[in-house]
């Protein structure tokens, strides 16, 4: 099974940023104009899951609540670290999670649509 997560915003260029220079994914495709809607597919080549980020003529209504959190885990410390870097260097603030397992076990950011953005320090060789 493949998976998507498809979300509507209002700046698909900072998303772009955001996505691929903080966090290092890809633009794997991208279309303009498609019935009004402009996207991008972000992710990592050849894995079997990726991001769709769209913008269209109509306004972005966000409705999603302290625990609704994208979770990324890193698959080497060094990953995990290179990624910490960034976000600092980027001047990019934590937040404090609701739900305290992830702020044992991951560090919490937002991304330029204040969606919840969790890096895992699990599951790392």
């Amino acid at each position: 099974m493949n998976f998507r997560f498809a979300r509507h915003t209002n700046d698909l260029a900072k998303l772009k940023t955001f996505y691929t220079n903080i966090l290092g994914f890809e633009v794997l495709g991208s279309f303009e104009n498609h019935d009004n809607y402009n996207g991008i597919f972000i992710g990592k080549p050849n894995l079997n899951w990726h991001l769709e980020f769209t913008q269209s003529n109509e306004q972005a209504i966000h409705v999603f609540d302290e625990d609704d959190a994208l979770v990324f885990y890193p698959e080497t410390i060094e990953e995990y670290e290179r990624l910490i870097f960034k976000i600092r260097l980027e001047n990019i603030p934590f937040v404090t999670s609701k739900n305290p397992y992830w702020n044992e076990n991951g560090r919490m950011i937002l991304d330029p649509d204040g969606y919840r953005i969790i890096i895992s320090n699990l599951k790392i060789k």
